[in-house]
């Protein structure tokens, strides 16, 4: 246990729970098993305690029953108790806990209700009544622990997703509440904004002391270089019932929940993912483990052929995309809107997938928007086949009130039946088909835009986070289907801060920095320069990075893939829920 859990440690196991769960089980309407199931759990001031288990196990409940949107605001029948910070009971309600609480949602832009940023992140305190000379110092600081004081004049519809995040995490933390739920706090973010947010909850540690409770996926760029010993000091984790698998320190859960953990689906750090398949400690330290990374790269073979180059399927010629308040209807002329990214050229081949890489707010969903056609270009054009696009937020697409209408919507109905069927078994949502797609987890709602989208055929698709808040499973079917997009002869773009899921997917990366495009080229040659990726602020998860340097660029895509195929399949009939 490193010195700061030793300190989350010693201070839990002195002072009483600020927050308590005792035998919580939530049934939601027309699900026949829980969504969480008999949990128990406390957390002292100032603890941290992580979340795991895969998606759809109750992660994202667990914190909606804490604040009382469960059941005061979504329809469900909740038993047990739930105490925060001495207010108990279920008859709660929504504002009076939040008095006690600051909350990262999922979607942080589904929280935002101001137009500008500082109005939204001093609101919290007008409704807390805080004297008015206090909120300029409490806002400005807020902002800043949070990497957001360039923020600050934006408006709210501008921002790009990991800035609302920026935002949203500010909003939280500017009341100093006893108790901090983030829910993905890092799933948009590229690596500036995750060293934000974990300095963000030290500083907010060492200043007042509150209980953090974290749902993260994306475990190794939360701990960068620090393996197990950069997460919170204690780890619960649910399973697919939504029942407490294990609670406890969190080097002891990992390490004797490790193969557990990973034949469900679930991310985790390095570390804990080389013991599972080794049995073996120290990471990339222990001979064992880096021999079976170079192992795998041997059984890669040598290079594959070259592709013979094909048609075009979508084409950036001189592009230039924006997009903000100045931006007119299509009918009134061209646009007068500051370009984001400009001199853009791009040809996506069929049979390929293209990964565009870069900084939160650099312009890739705004470069998306425009290759779909929603926005128009600032400069230069467009020209193939309109492709389709998942969206960032994958509620921004849903049309119907049930999964399988969602699916079937714009289908000719004499295909829709055997299309809908396909798709609910291929993305594993065939227990949900009659539910109302708002009501799914995050990642079943992520499932549900790709596979609607994919319901209908289209030369290209584009993607924006397609694997955002996605367990390890489901990354790794929802990159296998990708790939098979490209096999099949179409043409995939995507937009991803998920470096190692790119690495194993794109047969070409695009780098995007200083106001146009960087680096062009096949993943391990663009990625290996170092120079560029400082330029365009990304960081290598220390995987890629060891890949890179130890094994020949052809064979780091292959090693990534099997180490994907070692996670076990959820037998049939298992499904979660």
């Amino acid at each position: 246990m490193t010195q700061p859990q030793a300190a989350d440690a010693a201070r839990a196991a002195a002072t009483e729970p600020v927050l308590t769960l005792a035998d919580v089980s939530v049934h939601l309407p027309r699900r026949r098993a829980p969504v969480l199931s008999d949990v128990s759990t406390q957390v002292a001031p100032g603890e941290h305690m992580l979340v795991l288990g895969a998606s759809g196990s109750g992660k994202s409940t667990l914190l909606q029953v804490i604040t009382g949107v469960v059941p005061h605001t979504v329809t469900a029948e909740l038993t047990g108790e739930v105490t925060v910070a001495g207010t108990t009971g279920a008859q709660a309600t929504v504002v009076e806990r939040s008095r006690y609480l600051g909350v990262l949602a999922q979607d942080p832009g589904a929280a935002v209700c101001l137009p500008q940023v500082e109005q939204e992140v001093a609101l919290p305190l007008e409704n807390h009544a805080v004297d008015p000379a206090a909120i300029e110092g409490r806002l400005r600081e807020a902002l800043r622990v949070v990497g957001a004081e360039h923020l600050r004049d934006r408006g709210t519809a501008g921002l790009s997703g990991g800035e609302s995040q920026r935002v949203a995490l500010a909003a939280a933390l500017v009341t100093e509440p006893d108790v901090l739920l983030l829910d993905e706090p890092t799933s948009m973010l590229d690596p500036a904004g995750i060293t934000a947010v974990r300095t963000a909850l030290r500083s907010a540690t060492e200043r007042y002391g509150p209980a953090v409770v974290l749902v993260e996926h994306r475990l190794d760029e939360w701990t960068g270089t620090g393996g197990v010993a950069g997460l919170p000091a204690r780890t619960l984790v649910l399973g697919p019932a939504g029942q407490v698998l294990a609670d406890g320190p969190t080097t002891e859960v990992l390490h004797d929940q490790a193969g557990l953990l990973h034949a469900a689906g679930c991310w985790l750090p390095l570390d804990a993912e080389l013991h599972a398949l080794t049995g073996s400690d120290g990471g990339l330290a222990a001979p064992r483990n880096t021999a079976l990374l170079e192992n795998l790269a041997e059984q890669a073979g040598p290079p594959p052929p070259v592709r013979p180059k094909g048609v075009p399927v979508l084409v950036a010629d001189g592009l230039a995309v924006g997009r903000g308040p100045e931006v007119r209807e299509r009918s009134r002329g061209p646009l007068s809107v500051p370009a984001l990214l400009a001199g853009v050229d791009l040809e996506v081949l069929p049979g390929e997938v293209v990964a565009l890489l870069g900084a939160n707010g650099i312009g890739k969903s705004t470069l998306l928007l425009t290759l779909a056609g929603l926005l128009d270009p600032v400069a230069g054009r467009v020209s193939g086949a309109r492709p389709g696009l998942v969206f960032q937020n994958a509620e921004h697409q849903f049309l119907a009130h049930s999964v399988q209408a969602e699916i079937s919507h714009g289908l000719p109905p004499e295909s829709a039946e055997d299309t809908v069927t396909r798709q609910l078994r291929r993305h594993r949502l065939e227990h949900l088909a009659e539910q109302n797609p708002f009501r799914l987890s995050g990642g079943e709602k992520r499932r549900l835009s790709l596979a609607a989208m994919l319901a209908h055929d289209r030369p290209c698709l584009l993607a924006d986070e397609p694997t955002l808040g996605l367990d390890r499973r489901d990354t790794i079917t929802t990159s296998s289907t990708l790939r098979q997009v490209a096999d099949e002869g179409g043409a995939v773009v995507l937009a991803s801060h998920d470096i190692r899921t790119v690495v194993s997917l794109a047969d070409r990366v695009v780098l995007l920095a200083e106001g146009g495009v960087l680096a062009a080229g096949p993943p391990a040659q663009v990625l290996a320069e170092r120079e560029m990726l400082v330029r365009a602020g990304i960081t290598l998860p220390p995987l890629v990075a060891w890949l890179l340097e130890h094994v020949p660029g052809h064979a780091v895509r292959p090693v990534l893939r099997a180490l994907d195929e070692a996670v076990a399949a959820v037998p049939a009939g298992d499904e979660p829920r």
